[in-house]
């Protein structure tokens, strides 16, 4: 049965009711542009499949009440596995641990009072002709657009229809929510969990924590490891996969890929939000443009690109060669770097310069540091490893 108020004919459709999906289909609508999501599951939210911490300038952008909000964050806590740690605290909110779901909704809910129509367990299958092919409980449907927004997520089907290259890398992720005291203020990241990435403990309200990790290999047993100290009830576990690395080409002929389908996730976090939530503006942007001129040629939609680099490109890529660089980090290196790093005049520079979305200004200011130079021996050699490696 067909659900009421849905057309069979619109300007935009989006694929996809993330938080990226969601903010790319309300900035449409605030464009003028008649509007469809298209959402596979049958509620929006779940399944979760996010760490669920957000910076506070990813939270901005989401555009919703403190409603979601479980435990706000100060700060951070890096721990190496040979005993040596570092922690600043910048006595202010830097980030907040949400219930996704709760957030996913609320976001929707403004986005349909904008006039976007939701369309629920359905799968968008194919775009030809510019017509969106669907599977949902009534069977198969095609919908008229003149933009299709992919916002469809890591795996995403549009990316391998129109046979464009996939993100650099795939993260999986495991993680539970359980019983177990830290401090309610501080985020701790365990670099030595996972040599590629890393794992970490997220304060979840009194007396829970979030606790997960990211690796490209042997997930489930360095999972397995990273929680086995941990003694209290899991009430929730999830599992995902993260992008790290943009397509090179984030965009087709009347098609734009939004957030996690075009590989934006910050590979120096892993976070999708705020990138996919910039993304989805410029998407906006462009396919209103798009719209009104007639012109949904390829070298209409390569504007998107171009916007979403310049707003954001650069910090992914250096993200990117960070993260490879520091695959080559071992942990007596990471030890090292929590013993230099444990110092008033570094914490003051990250607690000043700071900023988990756009990280390498702290990251330069950093390196400028006099005290810095001792680790500069380590930076060189896993850099060097990584030339080696890359040659």
């Amino acid at each position: 049965m067909d659900c009421p108020g849905i057309r069979d004919s619109y300007d935009v459709v989006v694929a996809g009711a993330g938080p990226a999906g969601t903010s790319a289909a309300r900035f449409c609508a605030q464009e003028g542009l008649s509007t469809l999501c298209i959402e596979e599951h049958g509620t929006i939210g779940h399944p979760v499949q996010c760490a669920g911490l957000l910076s506070a300038a990813a939270f901005r952008e989401c555009g919703v009440s403190d409603r979601c909000v479980i435990q706000t964050v100060r700060g951070a806590r890096i721990v190496s596995s040979l005993g040596g740690s570092f922690s600043f605290d910048a006595g202010v909110v830097k980030a907040y641990v949400v219930d996704r779901g709760v957030l996913d909704r609320e976001m929707a809910l403004h986005a349909a009072r904008e006039g976007v129509d939701y369309l629920l367990k359905t799968c968008a299958t194919g775009f030809s002709g510019g017509e969106v092919e669907t599977v949902g409980p009534s069977g198969k449907r095609h919908f008229r657009c003149r933009v299709l927004i992919a916002a469809d997520g890591p795996r995403s089907r549009f990316s391998r229809i129109f046979g464009l290259e996939r993100a650099k890398y795939f993260m999986g992720g495991r993680q539970v929510d359980c019983a177990h005291q830290v401090d309610p203020g501080l985020v701790e990241i365990h670099p030595d969990a996972a040599p590629d990435f890393f794992g970490w403990v997220i304060p979840a309200g009194k007396g829970y924590a979030r606790i997960g990790l990211c690796s490209r290999t042997d997930v489930r047993s360095r999972f397995e490891r990273f929680i086995s100290p941990v003694r209290g009830p899991v009430i929730s576990e999830v599992t995902g996969t993260i992008p790290l690395g943009p397509m090179p080409l984030t965009y087709a002929r009347s098609v734009l890929f939004i957030g996690d389908a075009a590989g934006l996730a910050k590979p120096t976090s892993g976070g999708g939000v705020y990138t996919g939530i910039r993304s989805a503006r410029h998407a906006a942007v462009v396919a209103a443009a798009a719209i009104r001129a007639g012109d949904f040629s390829r070298g209409s939609m390569a504007r998107y690109q171009e916007a979403w680099k310049a707003d954001f490109g650069r910090e992914l890529a250096l993200g990117l060669r960070f993260l490879s660089v520091r695959s080559h980090l071992g942990p007596a290196d990471i030890g090292q770097i929590c013993r230099v790093m444990d110092d008033p005049g570094v914490v003051s520079t990250i607690i000043r310069e700071g900023d988990m979305d756009r990280p390498a200004r702290v990251l330069v200011s950093l390196l400028r540091q006099r005290k810095m130079a001792r680790l500069y021996g380590v930076f060189i050699r896993a850099l060097a490893a990584d030339i080696m490696n890359r040659e």
